[in-house]
């Protein structure tokens, strides 16, 4: 039997090396966010738009996820009504970005493949409704799973531990996660693929632009990358569902601290970073508002 001192003796250390990074990116993300709301090219062109909104929930995914492992570490009972309106929220935010990756591949698409129409097509309107839709479909599943929380009863009263995997009410909705999970990410993986051979074939034709062409189809390529990050984090309770039966409980906590840090909280930090570090116009000032202005604004 594992002795609970030795695995409560760990929580602290953990908790501050789990802690520490993302409070430092929470603070980066939130930098960001302030740079982009402080130009007006930033709040008028469709890809800054679509970076801000992807931050965005990115942020909020960081902080729903921050106050699960909090609740978990620190054993905090919670009322399973709002363990469960914290995890479809954070369904929800899971979703957006890779979604709103789709999206951001389909923007340079067209800024390359039809570089007349860009203007038109990216207008700031038109990415507002673009956000919306990503918004809506990245509802559908959560309203799915209240739907089928509504139909199925009663659910315990409190709970010390907020996971799907710990409320037996909830563990029917596996299938239809993974269904949703499936079809979101096929849907955007082939949509990136699709805007990514576009671009390359664009890229060879003598009439186009082979800088802009190269560039596009190096961020596109980047989008599928960020893709592969987001659905690491998707697939962390699956991946903690096979692995915890064949584990004693110590190396299960073990290992699921370990995926945690790799599998949800460095991808969502790390990709919006090597992203707006990419670009020429947005990194000075970023830097310089990261600084609190001590680098000057070459």
């Amino acid at each position: 039997m594992v002795n609970a001192t030795v695995i409560a003796s760990d929580v602290p250390a953990k908790a501050a090396l789990s802690m520490t990074p993302c409070f430092f990116f929470l603070y980066i993300n939130v930098v960001m966010l302030i740079t982009l709301r402080s130009k007006a090219i930033f709040r008028e062109t469709s890809r800054y738009i679509l970076f801000t909104n992807m931050l965005f929930a990115d942020s909020l995914t960081l902080v729903t996820c921050m106050l699960m492992y909090i609740f978990a570490i620190v054993r905090l009972y919670i009322s399973s009504i709002a363990c469960v309106l914290m995890m479809l929220a954070g369904g929800v935010l899971s979703l957006i970005s890779p979604l709103n990756l789709a999206v951001m591949a389909l923007e340079r698409y067209i800024a390359i493949c039809f570089p007349l129409r860009h203007a038109e097509i990216t207008m700031c309107r038109r990415t507002g409704v673009a956000i919306a839709i990503v918004w809506a479909l990245g509802s559908v599943q959560a309203f799915t799973n209240l739907i089928l929380l509504l139909i199925s009863g009663p659910l315990v009263s409190t709970l010390d531990f907020c996971s799907g995997l710990s409320m037996p009410g909830l563990e029917v909705y596996t299938d239809v996660n993974n269904a949703f999970t499936i079809i979101y990410f096929l849907s955007v993986g082939i949509t990136i693929v699709y805007t990514y051979i576009g671009i390359v074939v664009a890229a060879r034709s003598a009439s186009s632009d082979k800088c802009s062409a190269a560039k596009a189809h190096r961020t596109v390529l980047l989008h599928l990358i960020q893709l592969g990050l987001c659905l690491s984090s998707i697939l962390f309770d699956t991946i903690v569902a096979l692995v915890r039966p064949h584990l004693d409980l110590f190396a299960a906590l073990n290992v699921q601290y370990v995926m945690f840090l790799g599998l949800v909280i460095f991808p969502r930090c790390l990709s919006p970073l090597i992203y707006g570090l990419r670009d020429q116009t947005f990194r000075p000032l970023f830097l310089y508002n990261f600084t609190f202005g001590f680098r000057a604004n070459n």
